[in-house]
């Protein structure tokens, strides 16, 4: 995959890439302004970061056709950043300074994973997670557009409600009748462009982005181009201290969110992205953020599902994105600021019904119930708090659940072979979980004085299972009685005390077992070794 091969795609075109990045480019407005204000920030470092983000993402990540920009997963984590920095610094202008500082920081260790290949780990994921993910994130999606729903902080009531839902409503019927007649027009675009004209034409009292922004403390969009500048923060250990918890947060939050969503986009597109390539991108754009006065930020799930189902699937659809949103700021405020926030409502209730899990509920009674737990809680934990807690948490329910279940799956057939001498065949796998049904299955005091275990059916999986065979054979051993551990690995066997004189390895017999040596010069010297 070529870095700057801006053409690449499995399908669509350059004219879907560009009408899909404008398209995207509207969606970001509204969504930048947000996030900033949660942050404590202003609105334009909110959309130089999306703007930031978007472009050399687009340009150097993992995943072409997907979007990133400022986020609300990290504008939570900012807001209290910013506010402990403003008490240390003494201004809010010290508060940012250690943002920028921090981003660096964090974006040092998101290149940092990217070239230690620690992308690798979202395939360990559970699916089961994945869905309370993509089912959290629809949900946290649709109640940050319930706010939308507000006017200087009271509900809208009246003809100014109705007109806010049949706008709402005439978005979303538009993005879902245009796909039947034709696929040739983007559809989010369509609709923004047609409810945008009826505001317009019709006189209508609404929201638009003008008076989003003035209500919540901005003057508007318009900005010059950001600025290079390097952080003003005592560079001690003391702002290390500081800062570095906040970085690793970050950057866990937008490894975590990012890679999420391009295992999502690998779905819809059905094609695979490179996620080292993408940590290594968001570093680098967090980076240049904190160089260049932005909030920085991570992949945005719902603008991403917003280009792919507009035909953005070129590294140039996302570039479109973020140098649109760069017009926007420098040229083209005025006509945006014109964009009724309920059309981008729309589009966003439109994200959610495509990004939430539908089939979760036709699947409850046909997976484990462990499953349907995991998907709950990962749910519930990505809309009370975050994604970072609700990924761990579910990530580690499903590995207790996994070890519980191997944990039961160890069992042992015995009998006495024509010389008296007792087998154990093992079967299952030997870990931490497992040792003590292991241990369970042998009668020590009653066995003969000849025992065979034999575990050709089972894998010594950790130190806990090493720890168990020593113990097990030790108590043979004070009992006078010979015991021969069978098909063990040869690393296995150096770790077992006393191998020499209580195992007999015949890697050659059990091939499977063969992949724990590294060839078969290292399987031929631990055989001449015993």
């Amino acid at each position: 995959m070529k870095i700057f091969d801006l053409n690449n795609r499995v399908d669509g075109s350059i004219k879907d890439d560009l009408l899909s990045g404008v398209t995207v480019a509207l969606a970001l407005v509204p969504e930048a302004v947000a996030f900033a204000f949660v942050a404590g920030i202003s609105p334009i470092i909110g959309l130089y970061g999306a703007f930031l983000m978007g472009f050399i993402t687009s340009i150097f990540g993992g995943r072409p056709g997907m979007i990133s920009g400022a986020t609300g997963a990290m504008a939570v984590v900012m807001v209290n950043l910013v506010s402990e920095g403003s008490e240390i610094g003494g201004s809010d202008f010290a508060g940012l300074q250690y943002l920028f500082v921090t981003l660096i920081l964090a974006g040092i260790i998101q290149i940092g994973a990217g070239v230690l290949r620690l992308g690798k780990f979202v395939r360990m994921i559970p699916h089961s997670v994945m869905m309370g993910f993509v089912n959290g994130l629809a949900i946290v999606i649709f109640i940050s557009q319930l706010g939308m729903f507000k006017s200087q902080g009271e509900w809208l009531t009246g003809s100014s409600l109705w007109i806010m839902i049949g706008l709402v409503l005439a978005t979303m019927a538009i993005m879902f009748v245009l796909p039947k007649i034709t696929v040739k027009i983007p559809a989010a675009l369509t609709a923004i462009v047609i409810v945008s004209c009826i505001v317009i034409f019709g006189n209508l009292e609404t929201e638009t982005v003008r008076s989003f922004i003035q209500a919540n403390g901005g003057t508007g969009i318009k900005a010059g181009f950001p600025s290079f500048s390097i952080p003003l923060i005592p560079f001690n250990i003391e702002s290390l201290v500081f800062i570095f918890p906040y970085a690793l947060i970050l950057a866990a939050i937008g490894l975590i969110e990012s890679l999420m969503t391009l295992n999502l986009i690998d779905e819809l597109t059905q094609n695979h992205g490179s996620g080292n390539r993408e940590c290594a991108a968001q570093g680098l754009g967090n980076i240049v953020n904190g160089f260049f006065g932005g909030m920085g930020g991570c992949a945005m799930i719902g603008q991403s599902i917003i280009n792919i189902k507009s035909g953005g699937r070129g590294r140039l659809s996302g570039i479109i994105a973020s140098l649109s949103l760069l017009m926007f700021i420098l040229f083209g405020s005025a006509l945006i600021e014109q964009v009724p926030i309920a059309a981008l409502v729309g589009v966003m209730f439109m994200v959610v019904i495509g990004t939430f899990e539908w089939s979760t509920f036709k699947i409850l009674n046909k997976v484990p119930i462990a499953d349907i737990v995991v998907i709950l809680i990962v749910t519930a934990l990505t809309v009370i708090f975050d994604l970072a807690i609700a990924v761990f948490t579910g990530v580690i329910v499903s590995s207790l659940v996994f070890a519980w279940e191997n944990a039961k799956r160890i069992r042992a057939r015995k009998n006495i072979d024509v010389h008296g001498v007792k087998h154990y065949e093992i079967y299952g796998p030997l870990f931490f979980g497992s040792i003590e049904l292991f241990n369970s299955k042998f009668d020590i005091s009653n066995d003969p004085d000849e025992v065979i275990i034999n575990f050709k059916e089972s894998r010594i999986m950790d130190q806990s299972a090493i720890e168990c065979i020593n113990k097990l054979t030790e108590r043979y051993l004070k009992m006078n009685k010979r015991v021969h551990l069978r098909h063990l690995s040869s690393d296995c066997v150096k770790l077992i005390k006393k191998a020499e004189k209580i195992c007999e390895v015949n890697i050659l017999e059990d091939p499977d077992y063969f992949v724990a040596i590294d060839d078969y010069r290292k399987a031929q010297a631990a055989l001449k070794a015993q």
